[in-house]
């Protein structure tokens, strides 16, 4: 750790050049002798990222940046809080430390806090940049968090894991048993300091399969911002073996939409099905992430338009964690009948259909945009249709 890249004059060009054009910089050098250009254009490069994804952080004071694969990794301070409010107790160790985002959140909760990290560079920082945060109950351990947990005695209330999902000879790797640490592979030395495990994973990981890796899952949260999928969060309380709670979560800047439902219940509950009727739903990224398909029919006022075709109806408007159609028509799904309604420009969405977006506008020139969504889907009869629509704004202000 270079503790001169904390100089004034270097974070003040380092602030300045926020927006600069990196590669000028790089051709025309710094006049700074204690740090290298290309130290200074990480910084840069990194701290742009912080922008948006961890504002406290861009707008605090002689922060020490790490290289900007380690931000791209991090949770963001939205997912971080959100994940903070999901446990409470008054001890917690993070096994994976990282850039410490999660442990920043947790330390507003929990008293103690320990952060591991076995880059001794990013332990570093990381303990630099707490103090200038402000955070004074996070002890940080520039150790295999693993190996703390091995050689320490102290129990915790919690244990929080953020699996590397990139793996030294396998690449990229979406398996819990591929990633660093092997979670599944240390459950028994997790459980001996604890009876309560947190780990996160990527989107990408079938729900299935990690219920199967894993052992006590007790809860997961599935968390979508601005309707995008950021994580998997599975809670795992030792010896638990009753039903699994799913809980989703899409946070927006209005509001946050959640949609809870039991994994036992998806599989033994049957979906109600209709035509088309008034008004058209689509669940958010978060439920269908979850697969909650036959859990939206028995907790809300709605029919399915198909037993794959995750399109929802109902006479009524309702409240509804997801887009909100007014449905303008229904037709049969041929060249004809749609150069006769003369739509030219449309939001186009396939669910249960043989041809892709692409495909569609190309058949039918219709250009994107415009106050026209049209669902290319399949109905209970197996017929092909398309349902025309305009979004609604009633309600929710969707």
């Amino acid at each position: 750790m270079n503790k001169y890249i904390l100089n004034t004059d270097i974070q003040n060009f380092i602030n300045n050049n926020i927006d600069s054009d990196i590669t000028s910089i790089l051709l025309k050098g710094t006049s700074f002798n204690s740090v290298s250009t290309k130290a200074i254009i990480e910084q840069i490069e990194a701290k742009k990222k912080c922008k948006t994804k961890l504002p406290t952080w861009f707008q605090t004071k002689n922060i020490y940046y790490p290289n900007k694969l380690n931000i791209e990794q991090s949770s963001s301070e939205i997912t971080a809080d959100y994940k903070s409010k999901c446990i409470e107790g008054n001890t917690i160790i993070d096994i994976t430390g990282g850039f410490g985002v999660d442990c920043y959140y947790f330390s507003k909760r929990f008293k103690d806090v320990v952060h591991c990290e076995l880059e001794t560079h990013l332990s570093e920082l990381v303990a630099n940049n707490y103090k200038q945060l402000g955070i004074d109950n996070i002890q940080t351990q520039a150790v295999d968090g693993i190996e703390f947990l091995k050689q320490t005695t102290k129990p915790f209330d919690w244990v929080y894991a953020d699996p590397s999902r990139r793996h030294e000879s396998k690449g990229k790797v979406f398996f819990l048993a591929d990633c660093l640490p092997n979670i599944p592979e240390h459950l028994d030395v997790i459980f001996n300091h604890t009876n309560n495990l947190i780990v996160k994973t990527s989107p990408l990981l079938d729900l299935t399969i990690g219920i199967n890796e894993l052992k006590f899952v007790k809860t997961i949260h599935v968390v979508a911002v601005n309707n995008e999928v950021k994580e998997l969060l599975w809670i795992l309380e030792n010896h638990y073996t009753d039903k699994i709670d799913v809980k989703t979560i899409n946070i927006t800047k209005e509001q946050e939409f959640h949609f809870d439902f039991f994994m036992e219940d998806e599989k033994n509950l049957e979906s109600s099905y209709s035509k088309p009727l008034t008004y058209l739903y689509e669940p958010n990224a978060a439920i269908l992430k979850a697969g909650a398909f036959n859990c939206i029919c028995k907790q809300l006022p709605v029919y399915k338009i198909q037993k794959h075709t995750h399109l929802y109806t109902s006479e009524q408007l309702i409240d509804f964690p997801g887009r909100r159609f007014k449905i303008l028509d229904i037709q049969s799904y041929n060249k004809k009948t749609l150069q006769k309604s003369g739509i030219k420009k449309a939001n186009i969405t396939t669910r249960n259909f043989p041809e892709t977006v692409q495909q569609i506008r190309k058949k039918f020139a219709i250009q994107d945009g415009g106050n026209v969504y049209l669902f290319f889907t399949t109905d209970y009869d197996s017929n092909k249709i398309v349902i025309v629509t305009s979004k609604s704004y009633e309600a929710l202000g969707q």
